[in-house]
């Protein structure tokens, strides 16, 4: 598929230099803001020498999302890395801590305006990984197009890592080699998100879950134990679709049960659509060159638009909290960011367009039984990632409530009804 229409223009022809990662990374002026790919697409290699050659700069801004692993940057909040993020993960704990850390509020579908040269924070460079090429010589993002695809069409500096070990995708993750200002071959590890075996508790949500998706339904998955233990009970379905902003193990199992083959989907029918691509090993390797997985940018996948042409679409998220009137909180711990909207706010409002389902799956309780999940309303300076106005279908392992609809009263019985039964008293 072509997606130009929902990206930038590209940039002029660019005189790529090929050399070391120091000689490209020189190349960045001092102040600059540095965006950095979120999950399995942060280029490691680059950011381990960006580290080793810090000296040179005493004020960098790195901007960037949900990050799978500790990297040396963050050993030196100040000295002389800032960092931004749209995601906070638990790497950036410590920077957070040192005063390094600035969160900024954006559902994934804002992402890529983010960094452009007439959004908010515009990129001075951008730090991808790549594919090496294939037979058509282009190179591929591979596991992650998102907003970053934007940048490297906007950004005035573009430094590319060749990594042998990145899947080739097809797609908008296909890059021409004139896209990039500099390629630096250098091999390193892609990031793995370790898969979430699911327990007994999320098995049982998770039944609740698969029992909304009948066949022919168009997915979206979050991350987590409860969607792989989904997933791997959709089996016996047929003719699933999906259009997500990630994909990750289970997806694998799904194709070669048969239960997905995007049939009926209404858009881009019987390719797997998504922005980001998350797992292990073997799912890397089932994912590089696949004709049947499409990356598209975040503009196309978070889409309203888009959304609203899908066929009985199911998105299925999770949450932190739910209050009684069904705000949801699935970003912070009362004024403490642990994490960010993601795509949660767009697909719900997608699901709503076209008579879909929203769900939130999570478990009845928090902090091993001590906490409530459901709430009468949400913690003093909580974050509001859904408002109640997009509130649908919320599920615990104490059964299914539906909002949409419903008047408060309504809601809040009907909450009560799958919260804990150690904690449903305290919300009457």
């Amino acid at each position: 598929m072509n997606f130009d229409a929902w990206l930038p223009p590209r940039s002029a022809p660019r005189p790529t230099h090929e050399g070391t990662a120091e000689q490209a990374l020189r190349q960045i002026p001092d102040g600059a803001r540095v965006v950095v790919p979120p999950m399995s697409a942060t280029p490691v290699g680059l950011m381990h020498v960006l580290d080793e050659v810090r000296a040179g700069w005493t004020d960098i801004e790195i901007a960037t999302g949900n990050l799978f692993s500790h990297l040396p940057p963050l050993d030196h909040p100040n000295q002389p890395f800032r960092f931004s993020t749209y995601q906070t993960s638990g790497p950036m704990r410590d920077v957070e801590a040192a005063g390094a850390l600035d969160h900024i509020p954006a559902t994934y579908a804002q992402v890529p305006t983010l960094f452009r040269p007439d959004g908010p924070l515009p990129a001075d460079a951008i730090l991808i990984q790549v594919s090496e090429p294939g037979p058509e010589g282009m190179c591929s993002l591979g596991t992650s197009v998102g907003g970053i695809v934007d940048v490297v069409r906007t950004a005035p500096l573009v430094i590319a890592q060749v990594n042998p070990n990145l899947p080739y995708t097809f797609g908008a993750a296909e890059l021409r080699r004139e896209e990039l200002d500099w390629l630096v071959p250098l091999e390193s590890d892609v990031t793995e998100l370790r898969r979430a075996e699911p327990g007994a508790l999320e098995r049982e949500i998770a039944s609740a879950v698969a029992e909304l998706v009948t066949d022919g339904a168009t997915l979206q998955f979050g991350i987590g134990g409860v969607p792989e233990a989904i997933m791997g009970m959709l089996g016996e379905r047929r003719d699933l679709g999906v259009h997500s902003g990630l994909i990750s193990d289970g997806i694998k199992g799904m194709v070669e049960s048969g239960a997905l083959t995007g049939s009926r989907k209404a858009t881009a029918p019987e390719l797997i659509i998504t922005t980001e691509a998350a797992g292990s090993a073997e799912f890397f390797h089932w994912l590089d060159r696949n004709p049947a997985v499409c990356m598209a940018p975040a503009g196309y996948t978070h889409s309203l638009q888009i959304l609203a042409q899908q066929h009985n679409f199911v998105g299925i998220n999770s949450a932190v909290q739910v209050a009684l009137d069904g705000t949801i909180n699935a970003e912070s711990l009362g004024a403490r960011q642990i994490s960010g909207p993601g795509g949660q706010p767009d697909f719900a409002a997608g699901a709503m367009l076209n008579g879909g389902i929203s769900v939130v799956a999570m478990p009845s309780t928090a902090a091993r039984g001590n906490v409530s999940r459901i709430v009468k309303r949400l913690d003093q300076d909580a974050v509001v990632t859904t408002p109640r106005t997009l509130a649908d279908r919320i599920i615990t392992e104490h059964g299914q409530a539906e909002l949409a609809g419903r008047t408060l009263g309504a809601r809040a019985e009907a909450l009560r009804a799958i919260a804990h039964p150690d904690f449903r008293a305290s919300l009457g």
